[in-house]
């Protein structure tokens, strides 16, 4: 049976306080064993579906399913533990790479977050995440039940379903309730031989909270023009593949409108030591506030602001002063 980690979540109004709750984590289904619903011959193996199973996408989401992972595994293969409060990911343990965890609201549902009119606080630790890697939280357009019932779905959140960002990956191996088989390939650029990528794309809006490493650090909101919440399956140019030449034809703005203060020629912001204004070699509260143009919680989103902070100090995230009127938070005049 699944053996979730947990993540204390607190939510505090001025009027009524703060409520803290645990709750529990899933492991995203690409990470997990996939095998056949009649017995456990590999659907999967490697970076090749198995082609005797897989004959199309509709009979291999059919016939196979995802497993649980228990208490024990999230651990030893996977490399994630508990610490107070939430979790350590480790990028290698054995032969597995990284991760991907999404917070749950009950064993069927991912938890919801309404951003507009709010401030959302996380606490980080990226010292030992080393420059040319990336420490992700992000939030994504995933619909709460993972894409349970479409299709061939029959796992949903408590699996951990329904994965989509704007960057439309084609490694994403179940997307819309099907199996993403078709012209299914290795991974040219996956040296542990364990991604591959697939025809379709999975597509959704996405909000960078923090992407990092103990050098630099991002904020983004990647927008994407789709009417339909949730996964969507995207093909051809509506992907905005890069291989194909076409990242700024697709459905998705897959740039994004980012702060990144070591990027816009600030190199003392951020970083490892005591001579930087936010020292990356200990641990830090990143604040990220969503303000609408009415101060309602239903108003126009206007401006998405950043500060972090250390020793119960707040530091604001710094000017950007190679734009005009040098801006220090997101607006559309800023993008």
């Amino acid at each position: 049976s699944e053996g979730n980690p947990t993540m204390a979540v607190k939510e505090c109004t001025k009027a009524g306080g703060c409520t803290t709750k645990e709750h529990k984590l899933v492991l995203d289904a690409n990470w997990r064993w996939i095998h056949t619903t009649e017995g456990s011959k590999n659907c999967y193996t490697g970076n090749k579906w198995d082609s005797s199973i897989c004959t199309d996408p509709d009979t291999c989401a059919q016939g196979c399913a995802l497993e649980a992972v228990d208490a024990g595994q999230y651990e030893s293969i996977y490399g994630i533990t508990a610490v107070p409060g939430g979790v350590r990911l480790n990028f290698v343990t054995g032969a597995n790479v990284g991760s991907r965890l999404f917070l749950l609201e009950d064993d069927e549902t991912y938890k919801l977050f309404k951003l507009k009119n709010r401030e959302f606080a996380v606490d980080v630790d990226s010292s030992t995440v080393e420059c040319g890697m990336n420490g992700a939280m992000y939030f994504i357009e995933m619909a709460a039940d993972g894409g349970k019932g479409r299709g061939y779905n029959a796992a949903g959140a408590k699996y951990g379903t329904g994965y989509c960002d704007a960057q439309c990956p084609h490694d994403v191996k179940f997307i819309g309730g099907k199996a993403n088989s078709k012209d299914w390939k290795p991974h040219p650029k996956d040296f542990s031989n364990s991604m591959g990528l697939g025809h379709y794309g999975a597509c959704c809006a996405e909000m960078d909270i923090w992407e990092a490493n103990n050098m630099a650090t991002a904020y983004t909101p990647h927008p994407c023009r789709i009417d339909t919440p949730g996964q969507y399956m995207c093909e051809g140019t509506e992907c905005g593949d890069n291989d194909s030449g076409e990242r700024y034809d697709g459905l998705c703005d897959k740039d994004g409108c980012d702060i990144n203060p070591f990027r816009n020629g600030n190199a003392t912001f951020y970083g490892k030591g005591a001579s930087f204004d936010v020292d990356s070699a200990r641990p830090m509260t990143v604040v990220t506030q969503f303000l609408t143009a009415d101060g309602t919680d239903d108003g126009d989103l206007s401006e998405i602001r950043r500060f972090y902070v250390q020793d119960g100090r707040a530091i604001s995230s710094p000017s950007i002063m190679t734009l005009p009127k040098t801006p220090d938070s997101i607006t559309d005049e800023m993008c």
